[in-house]
């Protein structure tokens, strides 16, 4: 196997690379990667520690049969994701791919791995317990059919919301952001570079960026950032990111807000509303299932520790 800088990639493996994710994706409904690493891959270029992460490709007789994703993460660890095609998901290559992945991310130092699977299942334990792997996190995908019933909306604090204006916001929503998410491993600590590459992205519609002013006119306190995947069977409506400023936390306003989201992505014609959160953050599921939100499926996070 072959392993490449994601920078380094030409632009004929990099079409190799994308022809898989669209096979990996075609076959399982759902996106073989996360947003960041999947737009590392595709789009070449834009912020993030991701696109300074390396490939591990698999070549097989027709073409690439796969490929390993290593990126640096904030907190010093590598994030592994591995991509197999469909057509070699029997075969021994899934376990041959961890174990190269692992060779090069200790060969770049000794710091501790996480090997993510998306809609984890007993397979991906055992794959991951094979090469030195512990579950750790688990990030829950939520769907709660749209419109909300009117007993959840009659429960619902109102809330006066309006479109995000670039330019305008940015600053102010950089600042309720990270201090909404000053401890969480990726929406924290966002750049003004970062905020600008995701509004660039061709799924972003300002009329589902929502954001509350304060009343007293201290500026934003909260948001509610919704995506809608078009492509995916049901179309998908998604609160992309939802905060509140701390000061305001307790005030029913992240009830309110995801209401408010949820209602705008039904106005569009969206009847399958979708949110991720953590498995362990109770409160959040909580809130969720009180609006009719169940889990769909899981997300894991598995954690290998440095050997030093």
């Amino acid at each position: 196997m072959e392993v490449v800088e994601l920078s380094q990639i030409d632009d004929a493996r990099r079409q190799a690379l994308i022809a898989l994710l669209q096979r990996a994706e075609s076959a399982d409904d759902y996106p073989p990667l996360p947003e960041p690493q999947y737009h590392a891959v595709v789009d070449d270029g834009g912020a993030g520690e991701v696109h300074d992460g390396l490939v591990v490709l698999a070549e097989g007789e027709g073409g690439l049969a796969g490929f390993g994703l290593l990126s640096p993460a904030r907190d010093g660890s590598t994030a592994i994701h591995l991509v197999i095609d469909p057509a070699r998901r029997d075969s021994a290559l899934a376990r041959e791919l961890a174990a190269a992945a692992v060779v090069s991310a200790t060969e770049q130092g000794d710091r501790p791995l996480h090997l993510w699977a998306m809609h984890a299942g007993p397979a991906d334990d055992d794959l991951a317990r094979r090469h030195g792997f512990e579950p750790e996190r688990d990030v829950v995908q939520m769907r709660v059919p749209l419109p909300l019933a009117d007993d959840v909306q009659r429960a619902t604090r109102p809330v006066v919301t309006r479109p995000f204006v670039p330019g305008q916001d940015d600053e102010a929503w950089l600042r309720v952001n990270n201090r909404a998410f000053a401890s969480h491993p990726e929406q924290g600590s966002w750049t003004l570079e970062q905020l600008h590459e995701r509004l660039a992205a061709d799924w972003v519609e300002l009329e589902g960026f929502l954001v509350a002013d304060d009343p007293d006119g201290d500026g934003l306190i909260g948001f509610c950032w919704t995506k809608i995947h078009r492509g995916r069977t049901p179309v998908l409506g998604e609160i992309y990111v939802i905060g509140v400023d701390p000061a305001h936390h307790g005030d029913g306003l992240g009830r309110a807000l995801t209401v408010a989201g949820l209602a705008s992505l039904a106005e569009r014609g969206v009847r399958v509303g979708m949110l991720y959160t953590d498995a362990d953050n109770e409160a959040a599921v909580a809130l969720y299932e009180r609006l009719g939100f169940t889990v769909d499926h899981v997300d894991r996070s598995y954690r290998r520790a440095a050997v030093g």
